[in-house]
């Protein structure tokens, strides 16, 4: 079952400690069996995990949702509407590789469609307030198109040389990484004020949260650990 659903029997264990997916029965060798309903259920989770909720958070919903078939609808508007967006995506970055190898002009609206930064607002209210919300919605709004990529290209940067210094063997709190958390910090003092409890935070969450996991790991399994502990390093130091 584990294997089948891209994880494994450890995941499935811990979410049994959580009470999240009980198994239907364990033999009498201690194998843990699951029915169909734990099968969904088991989809639901992962579902919930792709989308960013915390454990605490995925119980609660589980917990609320009592219709089976109603959740899954939910998910699968939830999936689709994702699905959407990313095909925007694909058909932004193609439009922009065959506008710039042929010499074209290009415009923003096809640069950044389905970069939509403020499909955010209601999570970053919520971890933030309202006030960081609109003071970053305004900066990025000032922006020129090429302040908007070169923003985006910057962070990129750094995030690649995270991937490296974690190939390269370097430690979170070696001046070299360091120096590449100063960069980071000094990134996201574009559009707030950096607090130690803020730096913290948004370390940690670059873990707990899949999607910036992603963001990432997609340069070197292992970079978000990388980044979380160098920019608690760097708050604890600096801030």
């Amino acid at each position: 079952m584990a294997k089948k659903a891209g994880t494994t029997s450890r995941t499935l264990r811990h979410y049994g400690d959580r009470g999240l997916l009980e198994p239907s029965r364990i033999g009498a060798n201690g194998y843990r069996y699951y029915d169909q309903a734990a099968l969904v259920r088991l989809q639901r989770i992962l579902l919930l995990r792709e989308l960013g909720l915390s454990l605490p958070a995925i119980a609660e919903v589980l917990a609320g949702q009592r219709d089976t078939s109603a959740a899954l609808r939910t998910h699968l508007a939830l999936l689709e509407q994702e699905r959407e967006r990313i095909g925007r995506q694909i058909a932004s970055v193609r439009t922009t590789l065959h506008k710039t190898q042929n010499g074209e002009e290009l415009m923003a609206d096809e640069v950044f469609d389905g970069f939509d930064h403020t499909v955010y607002e209601e999570e970053v209210t919520e971890r933030w307030g309202r006030d960081a919300y609109e003071k970053s919605d305004r900066w990025w709004r000032s922006l020129t198109d090429a302040q908007k990529k070169a923003f985006m290209d910057e962070q990129a940067g750094i995030a690649r040389d995270f991937a490296q210094a974690l190939q390269d063997g370097l430690a979170a709190g070696s001046d070299a990484v360091q120096e590449i958390a100063r960069r980071q910090v000094a990134w996201l003092s574009s559009t707030t004020t950096p607090t130690k409890e803020y730096v913290i935070g948004l370390g940690r969450m670059y873990v707990d949260d899949p999607r910036f996991t992603a963001n990432y790991d997609k340069h070197r399994a292992g970079t978000a650990v990388l980044v979380r502990d160098a920019m608690e390093i760097y708050a604890e130091r600096n801030l």
